[in-house]
């Protein structure tokens, strides 16, 4: 992705991408397991993020040694090859009419590169529409770590099907899931889809439509028999543009199924009938 440094009121800075990742190398790779990874917390002190990621590293984090920085520190730190970062981004889409903003989950290679934008990303998860509130992933937080170092050791072993789509390559998992109960929100359903008996004529294998604490006990329990929907859309904001669907197992924190759809009126903001459909193939 391409990024670069904007001031933002309230004294905040906040990094802009753009939709185009930089693919990394296989070189970029395995230099990745030997860096220090360095958290770069934000400068909202009304911020959930630097608490919970303080605690959700402690917890999660494995792979490499790591350690927090502030943001404003990131400008110099990023120069250095030794360092590899996990940031919080707002991205945009070129050629975007309505001008939509996401929040991303980044991992980043530190090195020599003049430019922000030529940084290969490890790993970048959406999490939300810009303004749409923490708690609505900040719970997820704990288990898109242990992704993204699944994701890191995936790709060492298999650097061929790095990409700029590498997501597309879990999709091969939709098989697996089929053993296990996939947990939806009401709210995150296409208005077709959002009752028992409506998903039942579509997807023949177990699911449940449970509350966001149901959601977050089977993530704290690493429930192997439980998969989950992490949908981004726009939470009734005006804004209408990408809705992501990712379903991620809460036991081992694996991408199950990951696509997107443009939101209209035909394709609402939610999990839709052709993503169920897409299942089942």
């Amino acid at each position: 992705m391409r990024r670069f440094w904007l001031s933002l009121c309230m004294a905040a800075a906040v990094l802009i991408a753009d939709a185009q990742s930089i693919v990394p190398s296989k070189q970029d790779i395995a230099a990745f397991f030997t860096t220090k990874t360095l958290v770069v917390l934000e400068d909202n002190p009304l911020s959930e993020f630097n608490a919970i990621i303080r605690d959700v590293m402690k917890q999660e984090w494995k792979i490499t040694e790591y350690d927090f920085i502030q943001d404003k520190d990131f400008e110099k730190k990023r120069l250095d090859p030794q360092y590899s970062f996990i940031y919080l981004s707002k991205v945009t889409f070129e050629n975007d009419k309505t001008d939509a903003e996401y929040r991303f989950l980044q991992l980043s290679l530190g090195g020599d590169y003049f430019r922000l934008n030529e940084m290969p990303d490890i790993a970048s998860v959406p999490l939300a529409y810009y303004n749409v509130s923490e708690d609505r992933y900040d719970y997820k937080l704990g288990i898109i770590l242990r992704f993204m170092q699944n994701h890191a050791s995936l790709i060492r072993e298999h650097p061929e099907i790095v990409s700029s789509n590498v997501f597309k390559h879990y999709n091969e998992n939709t098989g697996i899931m089929k053993d296990k109960v996939f947990y939806l929100l009401k709210e995150e359903l296409a208005p077709d889809v959002n009752t028992e008996a409506r998903i039942k004529k579509i997807y023949p294998y177990k699911f449940r439509i449970v509350t966001e604490d149901e959601i977050e006990e089977a993530i704290r329990n690493r429930d192997p028999d439980v998969v989950f929907l992490h949908k981004v859309g726009p939470e009734g904001t005006k804004i209408n543009a990408r809705c992501y669907n990712v379903i991620i197992g809460a036991g081992d924190a694996i991408f199950y199924y990951f696509d997107y759809h443009k939101i209209s009126d035909k394709n609402p903001d939610g999990f839709l009938a052709s993503d169920f459909k897409n299942l089942v193939k």
